[in-house]
């Protein structure tokens, strides 16, 4: 694929990256763009996010040291390295961070954490799929080998260089079928928007179909360092999509005990 956009001097930008920050800054606009419907303060939305991203990626770095402590303590300046520092750390402390950041802001902010949350989700979906695709570009999150015409084939040694991608084998481009089936939740969350909603149907109806998705494309990944239990039959993340259906299955018999509320903000 092409893991490397270019090259300034010493500086290299990757794709990944770029297209991960691009995904970000279009979800943020766009959640930005519709808060007003939602009745809430595009500042504090902005502000949300943008210290938002901030604060997952000190978490995840202060968790990928944590969990790799002999290593660091035996070379503490590795702490503070430019590698450190490019890494993203590690996705459960980014999302525990985030997850934190996010209902502590809107404790403080006096902002429904729901109608938040509803807000965002489409701007979830749609950025999570731009990112996808710098996945694809740097050959992480790579599938397993297959026979299927639309195998796709890596051959960049920078590509086994950041994420040890098989070369010259045709693999499932998990990256692909998560970034289409992103953008299709995205689709799918916008025609939602348009009905008459409950409150908490949208993060809902998110959790649901990210983890179908997820925990379907589970099975076709073949990249290591993804938790494999019960003798490798699953993953963590098929249980954390297990229970992020089963979560908004829960948002949903809430809304629906709790009766219609106000009609979209999508």
């Amino acid at each position: 694929m092409h893991p490397v956009l270019f090259e300034l001097g010493s500086v290299t930008i990757y794709t990944y990256g770029a297209l991960v920050a691009a995904g970000f800054l279009v979800a943020l606009v766009y959640a930005r763009h519709q808060a007003p419907r939602a009745g809430l303060d595009p500042r504090n939305i902005w502000n949300l996010g943008i210290y938002g991203i901030l604060v997952a990626l000190l978490v995840a770095k202060v968790w990928m040291v944590l969990s790799a402590w002999d290593f660091f303590t035996a070379d503490p300046s590795l702490i503070f390295s430019v590698v450190t520092f490019q890494s993203g750390g590690t996705f459960y402390g980014g999302v525990l961070g985030g997850i934190v950041w996010v209902v502590l802001y809107c404790h403080f902010k006096k902002m429904p954490l729901l109608g938040v949350l509803d807000l965002v989700a489409p701007a979830i979906a749609l950025g999570h799929g731009i990112g996808r695709l710098g996945c694809f570009a740097a050959g992480c999150c790579y599938g397993k080998p297959t026979s299927l015409p639309w195998g796709v084939t890596f051959t960049s040694p920078v590509a086994v260089q950041i994420a040890g991608t098989p070369l010259h084998v045709s693999l499932h481009p998990t990256q692909l079928y998560e970034a289409g089936a992103e953008f299709l939740n995205f689709l799918l969350l916008l025609w939602l928007g348009t009905r008459p909603r409950l409150r908490g149907q949208m993060i809902g109806a998110y959790f649901i179909f990210y983890g179908i998705e997820r925990g379907t494309i589970e099975f076709f990944r073949g990249d290591p360092g993804r938790t494999l239990m019960f003798h490798d039959a699953v993953s963590l993340m098929q249980l954390a999509s297990a229970g992020l259906i089963l979560g908004g299955g829960l948002l949903w018999w809430r809304g629906l005990r709790r009766g219609a509320g106000q009609p979209s903000v999508v």
